[in-house]
Parts: C-alpha cells; sequence; structure tokens
C-alpha cells in the first residue's frame, strides 16, 4: 500500500506521524518528504534507495532518513513488517539531516512498538506529540554507531558491466583483472574509477555483497549458518562469521529466522 494513495505526509498539520502495516510497501519509486522518518523493519529485510546509495535494513534495524532525501525502496522480502515514522526536525539538529542505518536496542524497539496506537492518525493528539518529541529526540543517543552496509550506485557508466558481473559471481574470488576485461578498460582505470565510484576497494564491496545476501538467506529461515557460508562464498564457517561480525557487529545467530 502507497501512502500517497490516501495521505499526502507534506499537508498533515501535525508534527509527527505513524504508518505501520503489516505487508506493506514503501514508494517504490524516488521521491522526498518535507518531514524526517524513521523507518523500522521489525522482521524481514528492506532495501532502500537513499541519494544514490542502496541500503540494506535487516530484521530489526532502522534508517533514518532525513528530510528532503531523494529515496525509494527497491525490494523486499515477501514477508515484511515494516514500521514507519514521520517527524518535522530542527534544523539546527546535525543527527537528523544525514542518513543513519542502525540496529534497534530494546528501549526503542518497545517505543516504536508502543506508539502504533496512533498509526494513521491524522487527528492531533497532544499525547502522541509529547511522546513522539521524546522519541526523536533521544533517536541519536540510541545510535551507538552508524552501520555502514550500504552500495553506492556507480555514475559512470563504463564500471556498469563490471557491477553487474560483481553482483552475480560475489561468491566467487573475482580479480581487478577480472573486471578489466569485461569492462574493457586497463588495469589501472578500473582501479581507479572503482574507488571514486564504489568509495571502497573491491575486496571490501565484494565483501559487504556477500554480507547482504547471507543476510537475505539467513532471514528466510530455509538455511542454516553453515549453509550460508558456503552459499555466499565462504569457504569456512569460522571465516564467515568473522567477517559478518567485522561488518554487523554482531553474530550470524542474531540475524536466524526465528517463529512467533
Amino acid at each position: 500500500m502507497n501512502v500517497h494513495d490516501t495521505i499526502d505526509i507534506d499537508q498533515l498539520k501535525k508534527p509527527y506521524f505513524v504508518w505501520f502495516e503489516e505487508g506493506w510497501r514503501h514508494d517504490d519509486i524516488l521521491h522526498s518528504h518535507q518531514k524526517g522518518q524513521l523507518v523500522y523493519v521489525e522482521s524481514g529485510f528492506q532495501y532502500i534507495t537513499v541519494d544514490g546509495k542502496i541500503y540494506l535494513l535487516p530484521q530489526n534495524h532502522a534508517a533514518w532518513i532525513p528530510p528532503g532525501a531523494i529515496h525509494k525502496t527497491n525490494s523486499h522480502s515477501e514477508k515484511i513488517k515494516l514500521m514507519i515514522m514521520f517527524a518535522d526536525v530542527e534544523k539546527s539538529s546535525a543527527f537528523h539531516h544525514k542518513i543513519n542505518v542502525f540496529s534497534v536496542p530494546p528501549v526503542l524497539k518497545e517505543m516504536i512498538k508502543y506508539a502504533e496506537k496512533w498509526s494513521k492518525s491524522i487527528s492531533k493528539d497532544p499525547d502522541e506529540a509529547l511522546f513522539l518529541q521524546a522519541l526523536f529526540n533521544e533517536l541519536p543517543h540510541f545510535v551507538e554507531h552508524s552501520l555502514q552496509l550500504y552500495i553506492r550506485l556507480p555514475e559512470d557508466k563504463r564500471l556498469s558491466k563490471s557491477i553487474e558481473y560483481l553482483h552475480s559471481h560475489y561468491q566467487e574470488h573475482v580479480r581487478m583483472e577480472d573486471l578489466s576485461e569485461i569492462s574493457m578498460l586497463s588495469l589501472r582505470t578500473i582501479e581507479r574509477i572503482f574507488k571514486k565510484e564504489t568509495g571502497m576497494t573491491l575486496a571490501k564491496y565484494q565483501q559487504i555483497l556477500r554480507i547482504i545476501k547471507s543476510l537475505e538467506l539467513l532471514s528466510s529461515g530455509d538455511h542454516t549458518i553453515s549453509e550460508t557460508a558456503y552459499k555466499v562464498g565462504y569457504k569456512s564457517v569460522q571465516a564467515f562469521t568473522r567477517s559478518f561480525q567485522s561488518v554487523m557487529q554482531s553474530r550470524p545467530t542474531d540475524f536466524i529466522k526465528t517463529t512467533q
């Protein structure tokens, strides 16, 4: 369901708006809001493109999308519970004007779930305003570290075939020489534009791709950690676990889907 089918967020005469719904799909075309928004994934996973970068929101993670940021969703798991909260924020707040992706601590999770009572309410409620003001004021303190789990979309079309190859062969060991041959660019040129366009080394890019794919597999509930490790290209569970922890700051077991 699309928010804009029924409600124009920017026309609401209230500082906060809560929108929770089972199986809800956020806008899959590029758009922006005057309000900032908190997107929380209670179950499943969600891709969000914000200002030319694709971010992954795994289960129990959230993204803060600043006011005016051009964004859209890319795809998501079949079963997803998405909770979205919009908020007016002060221009002086540096935190609220940059993207953040983070693991949601228990206290914030309970606050978000409590706010479900105001879902889709367009009338003003002093209690709602007071509660949500406290939530958004405390948001910077809940973000202990910003999860750098994103892939920047390259603007240089010369990288298109290389990126396409990487995304379909992430589980293999891909060398820069391979990308040089695929893109028909010199090794020096491909190395330079890859780092410039993606903001990371080939090894780091491939690691992020593997971890993103592993999160999809783990959240589906159809694969064990061992099966996931080998499917995404790791030679051992230990190597996968080390790589996973270095990126996610948590263990693969934390992302295994459990029955409710």
